[in-house]
């Protein structure tokens, strides 16, 4: 099937549009059913055979469910080749199909509560009980497989496909190595077994492989699924072998016992299983879903194991699902939702199946992270360190949960390496807390009247001269007086990690700066509070807090007040590494560069710009000014705890913590004498790795002298 550029933008066309009316009126018109079925198959085949997708993930499964909605209500429009009739369509003539041993359905999806509690009524009623136990696992973002072992060897692998044939990709299969050549399999008597699984590569691995195609000049990819998919199609093994995949195996679809005189060593076999594992075998017979799971972890299979959960009911279901998905950004790998299964072998066996999904199994659909939109527009706003920074202004659009209306696209050379226009239509993602990004332009669906994203030559707010150092990509406004500059100073200074002023948001910033009440950081504590007309709206109470918490700012620790000067590439470590080094803060006037490079943490650069700081003769003013108002510019640091064996210890702090919050973490090493540093060096004592660690932990395993703890073993040196 090929597609010109005409049929690819008209198919893009018709897709958001329906994907529009389905977002505002979850309804489309039954006359539109062609056009719905026409524009799946599109999809199907961008999908599953160019692995260049158009529309996320949940864009499809809303067309795929309108589809689906209207042909329930109207089953005389159900055809033969309409997409729901099949489970999928991804053979590619490049490998050999071959037949599965039974077919491999799809799930059918739901996305809230009431879907399962229905979905939970209608199985104890066909299977006559009040209560169901269930198995929930992972759903995995990745490629389905599946695995035929026949006498304990690895005979045959392949993809979904239909889900009546596959693609043969034995030999790439055999280049993972958490998938075994051979297992035990007829010590427990089982002579052929089909095994489910997905091939999966990590956010660390997508990450580097990305980087890879980056510096090749390719395009990277948009999703770890598609890396996945697109690995088990490479013509060359070695090179899937590169690619650091994974697979997890969670589903025996079928299985073929030796003659019952072969089996003589079950109860041997059954002596070396967990105990955990006994429950697997009743007349040599696999009778749960979990309990086969735990079979095939015993067996050397990547099995998700700890990440199942057995429970009774649809209630305890739910409360899982809710409690699981808060954890979904500390794997180490992507899921895009949760799968519950009947756990009952015989009450799946009862439940049967439709052609299209199996009735004893659901798929619970998180919160979507990717979506398509279009680029209407660039922003250039100007920072407190005068980078002027381009801002994507987007046509609004949900994702994970929030509507994102504009992202920044960084720099000059971002927007070049994305190949950004305005008016493309492009592909988004907001994974967990992270900053919603652009992953890609669809340059595919471009048709002549974008427009090239012109950078300013002067700032957008001052009109002043622009500059970019060497070997920076940034263009800065070198006006330090620019309008812009001075109030993102402000905002910074009054924020919660700096001088935490309560009740001074930027919101209020603003307000202030624009009624000539604020004009830099000396002003806020200048402020006339008296100016009755300047003030109408505010409420004395607020006027009260508001002042309090200014004057409350001026005892702050030295720290605080250097951090919040917006110094830049000094953070909130470097600014404590700079204030225990002096017992006054002017003391930085009389300091050289290499005087600032003998302090922990600071380089080269990060010395330099300390310097040119202190070096400007308004900034100096600008600390008397601040001291005048009774702000503490001496150090007063408080005496670090001589217990502990931490003192003089250097700490980093690396990947997701599970008990404590990183700033709590830090500040629990500092209590006990510990330093706290913000990279990897010869320096560093202690790297503290979380969840998900990435590139600081590799550094850190290349210098001997680094010693790479858990968190509950730093827990343990500070007695906790």
């Amino acid at each position: 099937m090929e597609f010109n550029s005409g049929d690819i933008q008209a198919f893009q066309k018709v897709s958001f549009r329906l994907i529009e009316e389905l977002r505002l009126s979850s309804i489309i018109s039954v006359s539109e059913i062609e056009f719905l079925k026409s524009v799946l198959r599109f999809h199907e085949h961008r999908y599953y055979i160019l692995n260049e997708p158009l529309i996320s993930d949940s864009e499809y499964d809303l067309l795929y469910a309108a589809l689906k909605q209207i042909e329930q209500k109207h089953p005389e429009l159900v055809t033969k080749d309409s997409p729901t009739q099949r489970v999928g369509s991804s053979i590619n003539k490049s490998f050999e199909t071959v037949q599965h041993l039974v077919p491999m359905l799809s799930l059918e999806n739901s996305y809230n509560a009431d879907d399962l509690i229905n979905w939970d009524r209608k199985a104890k009623e066909h299977c006559k009980l009040d209560v169901i136990e269930y198995c929930i696992e992972p759903k995995f973002d990745g490629a389905s497989i599946s695995l035929i072992y026949e006498n304990d060897l690895i005979v045959r692998g392949t993809t979904r496909g239909d889900g009546v044939e596959g693609e043969d990709i034995t030999n790439n299969i055999k280049q993972i190595r958490s998938i075994p050549l051979s297992a035990p399999f007829s010590k427990f008597g089982i002579q052929q077994i089909e095994i489910r699984g997905e091939i999966v590569m990590t956010k660390a691995s997508f990450t580097k492989y990305n980087e890879g195609l980056i510096a090749q000049g390719l395009s990277p990819l948009a999703n770890p699924r598609n890396a996945a998919s697109g690995s088990l199609r490479m013509k060359d093994p070695k090179e899937v072998a590169k690619r650091n995949l994974e697979a997890f195996l969670y589903h025996v679809s079928f299985y073929q016992r030796k003659p019952a005189n072969t089996v003589n060593d079950k109860e041997e076999f059954l002596e070396k299983l967990t105990p955990n594992t006994l429950s697997v075998v009743e007349d040599n017979v696999l009778v749960t879903h979990s309990s086969s799971l735990n079979l095939l972890w015993e067996l050397g299979f990547r099995s998700p194991q700890k990440e199942k959960m057995v429970v009774q009911g649809i209630e305890d279901v739910i409360k899982h699902l809710h409690d699981f998905e808060l954890l979904r950004d500390t794997l180490p790998y992507e899921i895009d939702g949760m799968v519950i299964k009947v756990n009952d072998f015989a009450l799946q066996e009862t439940l049967g199946m439709t052609t299209h999904h199996p009735r004893w199994a659901i798929a619970f659909k998180f919160k979507a992270r990717q979506a398509t939109t279009q680029l209407l527009g660039i922003d250039f706003q100007v920072g407190r360190t005068g980078a002027i920074t381009p801002v994507a202004k987007l046509k609004p659009v949900q994702v994970g949960g929030v509507t994102v209306s504009s992202i920044s696209v960084h720099n000059e050379e971002y927007i070049k390496e994305k190949d950004l226009k305005i008016g493309d239509n492009v592909l988004i993602e907001r994974a967990g807390d992270v900053i919603p990004q652009i992953v890609k332009s669809l340059t595919e669906l471009r048709d002549g009247g974008e427009e090239c994203i012109v950078f300013p030559n002067m700032c957008p707010v001052c009109r002043g001269e622009l500059f970019k150092e060497e070997g920076e990509a940034v263009w800065r406004c070198v006006n330090i007086e620019c309008e812009a500059q001075v109030m993102e100073k402000i905002i910074h200074f009054v924020s919660k990690d700096a001088m935490d002023i309560n009740s001074f948001g930027e919101a209020n910033v603003r307000k202030f700066y624009g009624l000539g009440l604020i004009s830099d950081i000396p002003s806020i504590y200048n402020i006339n509070f008296e100016s009755k007309g300047k003030l109408d709206g505010f409420g004395k109470k607020s006027i009260d807090n508001l002042s309090s918490a200014i004057e409350a700012s001026k005892f702050q620790p030295l720290h605080r007040l250097i951090y919040g000067l917006g110094i830049r590439f000094v953070g909130e470590t470097t600014a404590k590494v700079l204030a225990n080094s002096v017992e006054h803060l002017l003391d930085f006037v009389d300091k050289s560069e290499e005087d600032l490079q003998k302090l922990d943490d600071v380089g080269i650069k990060v010395a330099k710009s300390i310097h040119h700081f202190f070096s400007n003769e308004m900034n100096v003013e600008m600390l008397k000014q601040l001291e005048s108002h009774g702000l503490q510019l001496f150090n007063t640091k408080k005496e670090v705890l001589q217990t502990g064996g931490l003192i003089n210890q250097t700490f980093l702090f690396t990947g997701t913590l599970n008990k404590l919050k990183r700033s709590e973490a830090e500040a629990l090493a500092e209590q006990h004498g510990g330093k706290i540093v913000s990279g990897v060096s010869s320096k560093l004592n202690y790297l503290v790795v979380g969840d998900d660690a990435g590139s600081k932990l590799e550094k850190a395993k290349k210098i001997n002298t680094i010693k790479i703890i858990t968190e509950n073993e730093f827990l343990e040196l500070v007695n906790l």
